[in-house]
């Protein structure tokens, strides 16, 4: 597995610990790297995963809305918490990220994969294809470069 996603599963483990124990972002980042981390991360992908957590935590409201808008008769308090937390991170890369739209899809499926369901996997396919859409008709992505495999 690729240091990307691996940050990117370390984000989410930080998202679903906020999410369940109503933490401050500050506080999930500690306790996170101080008890569970993964100590076989290097530096790059360890700030990728906190600089995902803390971003993404810092900009629920919005995220949440973006999901609202295109999870038609769900909401989003009761949707899974893993499910919803990977259609976070997945919005957050899609807004603020350099990632292509379609690598952060492709990587929150495979993410859901290892720790949702299969229907699960279906439906963050559906919400986060939906978004994609809605932003690549307001605003295209530039010049954004593949992530390497080695990255990845």
């Amino acid at each position: 597995m690729g240091s990307r996603r691996k940050a990117r599963e370390c984000a989410l483990q930080m998202l679903f610990a906020a999410d369940v124990a109503e933490m401050p972002a500050d506080d999930v980042v500690r306790s996170y790297w101080a008890e569970l981390g993964e100590s076989d991360l290097d530096d790059t992908a360890r700030e990728f995963a906190t600089r995902l957590a803390a971003r993404t935590l810092s900009n629920l409201e919005l995220l949440d809305e973006r999901i609202r808008s295109r999870a038609e008769h769900w909401r989003i308090s009761r949707m899974a918490v893993v499910d919803r937390n990977i259609l976070r991170l997945a919005v957050y890369e899609f807004l603020y990220e350099p990632t292509p739209r379609t690598v952060a899809i492709n990587e929150a499926l495979e993410i859901a994969r290892r720790f949702s369901t299969y229907e699960a996997t279906q439906f963050i396919n559906g919400i986060l294809d939906a978004i994609k859409r809605d932003l690549d008709e307001q605003q295209p992505q530039k010049n954004v470069q593949p992530e390497s495999e080695d990255a990845d």
